[in-house]
């Protein structure tokens, strides 16, 4: 099954700010924004126990459970499994760092093995309130290595929870399973493997107006080759493109504040909202199937779904493409 057959639109919901990404949230603002995705019609819903150890997924389950479970797709991750007890101190999550700093204190396991990814499983379904899973992602198994140090990861995994998820697929206990991950590199060599293969990839941060062009050099090509589709995570780049200041998980640096200046300025000369410009481009490849923006308000959710129904002039992407801030190999919505 494609993922642009399983999943119910193009835009659904990243939950990753529902675990106290950055900073904490009221649990009322929290519920509140997601009845208001729920509210626009936004049927696909993404988390990961990693998203504020748990919290994200509790947050979510709390307002999903309540509605039909027929009428939305979820998926979630495996690679963390999240321990009844409390860790002492901040979490170690690498190259994140204190992102999930005000989420819950409970300890993290990262491990990507059979047995931790079916417990991984089963501590999701038991926080979401729910029987079943639609799509499982294994999470950052080349996240925080540099050079080939992520190699033996890859293969704890390939043993691992690549061979669970392919015969929980295989059984019909979920619909489909693929890479959740950062960094293009794990998804070309999973894609190189005759078995098991992925249906599909959540690219986060990868495949936006600011960062696209080590995707579309060779993972790109090879997945459509395949018939293998993406959901688009973090389009707005950790927000420093739809007006916040971090960028990869950390304060944006002086030459991406400066790009996205330069980006905002051009949007406004055509009368284009930065959002609608970075939702749009995301999706305009013909492997993106869906694109997952997080929010913890609900008025985000409002402009998102506005910013994928705005009418974008074609002048503006050739504008884009002509002063260099895009690939010029890189596809544009159609009718531009």
């Amino acid at each position: 099954m494609t993922l642009k057959n399983l999943l119910p639109g193009k835009l659904g919901f990243g939950t990753a700010p529902l675990g106290n990404m950055f900073r904490a949230i009221p649990d009322e603002q929290a519920r509140a924004t997601v009845e208001a995705a729920w509210d626009q019609g936004v049927r696909y819903y993404d988390t990961a126990p990693l998203y504020g150890a748990g919290l994200a997924e509790e947050r979510l389950g709390e307002v999903l459970s309540g509605k039909p479970r027929d009428s939305y797709v979820l998926s979630t991750k495996v690679g963390r499994v999240i321990l009844d007890e409390h860790e002492p101190g901040a979490h170690e999550l690498g190259e994140k760092g204190g992102l999930f700093e005000h989420g819950n204190p409970n300890r993290i396991v990262h491990e990507w093995t059979a047995d931790a990814t079916e417990r991984s499983i089963e501590g999701s379904l038991k926080r979401l309130g729910t029987d079943r899973l639609d799509i499982v992602w294994v999470h950052d198994i080349a996240q925080d290595f540099h050079g080939d140090a992520w190699l033996g990861t890859f293969e704890e995994a390939r043993t691992g929870a690549f061979r669970v998820l392919s015969r929980l697929r295989e059984e019909g206990v979920i619909r489909a399973w693929g890479l959740g991950v950062n960094r293009t590199e794990p998804i070309e060599l999973a894609l190189a493997l005759d078995e098991p293969q992925p249906d599909g990839f959540l690219l986060a941060g990868r495949y936006t107006l600011l960062d696209h062009e080590h995707a579309l050099q060779r993972l790109l090509p090879t997945a459509q080759e395949q018939g293998v589709e993406m959901v688009v995570g973090g389009p707005y780049s950790s927000g420093v493109l739809a007006g916040g200041t971090h960028f990869e998980y950390r304060q944006a640096p002086a030459e991406i504040v400066g790009k996205v200046a330069r980006l905002k300025a051009l949007a406004d000369r055509h009368g284009v909202g930065i959002k609608a410009a970075a939702l749009q481009f995301s999706l305009a490849h013909p492997v993106a199937a869906a694109a997952v923006p997080g929010a913890t308000r609900p008025d985000r959710i409002a402009e998102d779904t506005a910013a994928l129904a705005e009418a974008v002039p074609a002048a503006f992407w050739h504008d884009l493409r002509a002063a260099g801030l895009v690939s010029p190999t890189a596809p544009l919505p159609q009718g531009a």
